[in-house]
Formats: structure tokens, sequence, C-alpha cells
């Protein structure tokens, strides 16, 4: 029956999208008339020809799972719509702005675009960063600086701009709670955590919760999300040895991204220490063996060190993307292209 109803909704679809009827044009040329129609040809030749040349574009539609997912892209500045939505990237990991502030939020339209773009469906993670507040974004009040609010840390000497925060306080949890709600009302798919290992930097001030502290707020905008949207993902990125300190941790996420694994720990282009890979890796086959989507993000140029990245990633049944440290650019490697 399951079958019978799917094949219904498929030909539907393909009529609908493709605006054929019997009177459709004939592959030779011939108009489809009554007498024709009644003899079967013409509904048999022009069901042919929508099937072959519909039934892609019905197919091509459906919206992805993460199952499904081979390839993606990470690109936070300079995005070009038209192009991201032309290449035949699975997965796009972006900003929810073009330039980070309120001014340059992607409308609803522009996002659900995308997600339905020509060069295939797409699932969008907007990038939020938890451990660490943006200057740059809406939340940010003049006259805030280290200590005012209570929450707000020191800055990062490493991004102008950036400062720690006191992740477990309820007043950051609010301003996160709201610039998830934002992500929502834009129609993206899911979000991409960033700063989860903040919780490293205040475990060694002597905070004895800072772990268990990110774990929870993780799972608390898990929670929010899911109250609007049952199917909203979270997707950390870096900190996974976290799913083995408290394994729950698994429960509130959808899949992790994880940086410098074979390329740029040490620099960029640079191999990364193979007892700092293997490390990461034994954490990240904890994910994997969950059945969740691993994504992993070098940062090399030298094409040999571009493929090797790949085909060490793709051999732990990882998604591996190799780019630039700026995340500032489409980048498709030759031999490595989406499809």
């Amino acid at each position: 029956m399951k079958c019978w109803l799917l094949l219904a909704f498929l030909i539907v679809s393909v009529t609908l999208a493709c605006g054929r009827s019997a009177t459709s044009t004939l592959p030779s040329g011939e108009r489809a008339t009554a007498s024709r129609v009644a003899t079967g040809v013409a509904v048999t030749r022009t069901s042919e020809l929508t099937i072959s040349v519909c039934l892609p574009l019905v197919l091509s539609s459906f919206p992805l799972s993460l199952g499904q997912v081979n390839d993606f892209l990470y690109q936070l500045q300079n995005l070009d719509l038209t192009a991201v939505g032309d290449s035949a990237y699975d997965l796009v990991v972006m900003d929810y702005s073009s330039d980070g502030s309120a001014a340059g939020e992607f409308s609803a339209a522009q996002i659900e675009t995308l997600k339905h773009s020509p060069g295939g469906e797409k699932i969008l993670l907007a990038y939020m960063s938890i451990g660490e507040a943006e200057n740059y974004r809406f939340y940010w009040q003049d006259g805030w600086e280290p200590g005012n609010p209570a929450w707000l840390d020191e800055e990062n000497p490493n991004w102008a701009g950036n400062y720690k925060v006191r992740y477990w306080d309820p007043d950051w949890q609010t301003i996160i709670f709201g610039y998830t709600d934002r992500l929502l009302d834009a129609g993206f798919d899911g979000v991409y955590l960033d700063i989860i290992d903040a919780y490293e930097y205040y475990a060694e001030q002597g905070r004895a919760t800072a772990a268990q502290d990110m774990v929870n707020f993780v799972a608390a905008i898990r929670v929010h999300a899911r109250a609007r949207d049952s199917d909203f993902l979270i997707f950390p990125q870096n900190g996974p040895e976290l799913a083995d300190e408290i394994p729950a941790y698994l429960n509130s996420v959808d899949g992790i991204g994880q940086e410098d694994i074979y390329y740029g720990y040490e620099g960029d282009d640079q191999p990364t220490p193979p007892d700092i890979t293997a490390e990461l890796e034994s954490y990240l086959d904890l994910f994997v063996g969950a059945g969740k989507l691993v994504l992993t993000v070098d940062y090399a140029t030298t094409p040999a060190h571009v493929d090797d990245a790949y085909a060490k990633s793709q051999s732990k049944g990882y998604v591996p993307f190799v780019t630039v440290r700026g995340l500032d650019q489409l980048t498709v490697n030759p031999g490595h292209e989406p499809d």
C-alpha cells in the first residue's frame, strides 16, 4: 500500500512540477487529440516523456536526510547565495547574516530558496558562538566590557571583539535562546555551535562543573529549539571528548564538526601530530557509533595535503572539507568536487 501511495504521489508531483497534461507535445511534435488519447498512444508517449524529463526534478525536491550527506561547505564570510545555491554541496554551514550584523540578516525567503536551490537540496546550519560573545552581534550593547555584564569575561587575544563568557549564567543563556529563535524564524535546519571548548578554560580556572555546564547548555538549546521545530539539528564544533567524559552528551546532538584533525592543529597546511589525530578519532568514533554525522574541517592548500585529509577522513566514515581558515571563500577542491 505504501509503495502505491508513494507512486501516486510521485505522478501527481511530476504533473504539477512540469505542468504536463494529455495535450502535451509528443516527442514527434504531434499534438495529443481525443482519439489518440482513447487509443492510449498519446498518454503513453506523454507519460514516458514526463517521467523521463521531470521525475529527476521532482526527486531532487525531496529534503535531504543527514544520512545522505557526503559533502559539505563551511563558509562564514563573503557568501554569495547564488553561487552556493548553484553548487552541489549537500550541507552548508554559514552565518545567519551576510556580515554578522542584524542589518545583514538573510531573509526567510532567501534561506528557503537556498535550501531548494538549482545545485540540489541543501541542509543549512547557522553558525552560533555560545562560548564567546561577539561585539558585532545584535545582542551587543554600548558600554559592555569585561565584568559588565557579570557574565562577560576577558577578550580573546587571538580574535579581537570576541569575549569569553560564563556560559552557565542564565542571562547569557537567555541571549542565546533569543539568537536561536532568530535562526528558527529564518528557516535554518539547525545550528552549528562554536566555542564548545570554552569549558576547558573555566576548568583550568577551577570550575569543577565546567564540562557538565557546557553539556547542560547544549541540551537546553536543543530543548528550546525543538519546542518550535522537532527536527531542528544541533551540531557542536570541537570538544568531542565531552562524549567520552559525559556520554549523555550524545543524546543532545545530531552530529559534530571537528577542526584540525589532520591538518592545521599546529599551523595551517601543517600535518596534525599523529597522537592528536588518533585521540580525536577515538572520540569522534563515539559519535559515529551513536549514528551521528561527523564533519571534519582541515585547513590546508597543498594538493597532496588536501587529498590526504579527504582520504583519511572518509576512511573513518566522516565527511571531510578542506579550506582556508578565514572561511571566506567557496572552496571546491579538485578531485573532491561535491556531487
